[in-house]
């Protein structure tokens, strides 16, 4: 989608609109811009709202809340789900509550970052100068970037255009790991979570926690196509609304906002 969304997104009286976090709501490890937050809190003021990213909450506190600039109000519409679903916050009276948090092992953990940087060098895809950790345990997931947690988002966007490269690495990973979830994240990266960890384990959870049924939920993504991490959401068979970039979404979000304000008027 490049353009308008189509009306029968936009014109539904949606209850809760889950986002994708990294390039969805905001440029990739970078702060939410004000356009965005804006429009955020237009929806916040009228549904629930629900961010899904394979990022650990620390990103979330960079990303998201560092610019959000809701108020308790607002926030107590807003759903935390770091890694993918693995750990689930929500806001009682302005404070975060975590819901749930399901960690690996310590084995587990140790085992996939020992395959991931095994395979990697065998594939020629370990970084001697990255920008920062390679392999990153988060508790609940351990994550590949194969330049580097703080790689720049132009040599990001330039090492696997065609998503080749994270394939092959989670396909010779995940035969190592029977027992666990290994995945294609973001455009550098591999994530590893327990197996049946994905993006529609989040939503789910989402049904599970809120009471709000599947059919009144909408999921945006910039990562809809098969193969990509946000597509298990449209497989899965929930509404999805697929987005190129943070600007095309502020103002999906922004109409979607403007929709159900006229609906409840």
């Amino acid at each position: 989608m490049t353009n308008t969304p189509s009306s029968d997104l936009v014109g539904p009286a949606w209850k809760l609109v889950a986002f994708d976090l990294d390039d969805t709501l905001a440029p990739s490890k970078s702060p939410l811009p004000d356009q965005m937050a804006r429009a955020l809190r237009d929806l916040l003021d009228v549904c629930e709202v629900a961010v899904i990213s394979g990022g650990a909450f620390p990103q979330f506190e960079l990303q998201l809340l560092g610019n959000l600039h809701a108020s308790p109000t607002q926030l107590a519409n807003l759903h935390l789900l770091p890694t993918c679903g693995t750990r689930y916050a929500n806001f009682h009276e302005g404070a975060l509550v975590d819901v749930y948090d399901h960690q690996l092992t310590e084995d587990e953990a140790q085992n996939a970052m020992s395959a991931l940087e095994t395979t990697a060098r065998k594939l020629g895809l370990w970084c001697e100068d990255p920008w920062g950790e390679i392999i990153e345990n988060r508790n609940s997931q351990i994550t590949f970037s194969a330049l580097g947690q703080n790689a720049p988002l132009d040599a990001k966007r330039a090492w696997d255009p065609t998503g080749q490269k994270r394939a092959s690495l989670a396909k010779e990973v995940g035969a190592l790991l029977p027992t666990l979830e290994v995945r294609s994240g973001g455009s550098t990266s591999v994530d590893i979570t327990a197996r049946g960890i994905d993006k529609a384990y989040g939503m789910r959870a989402l049904v599970e926690q809120t009471g709000i049924a599947k059919e009144d939920m909408l999921f945006i993504g910039d990562r809809l196509d098969e193969g990509g991490n946000d597509y298990p959401v449209k497989a899965a068979g929930w509404a999805t609304l697929a987005v190129e970039g943070w600007e095309e979404t502020a103002q999906v979000v922004q109409e979607l906002a403007a929709s159900l304000v006229n609906r409840q008027a």
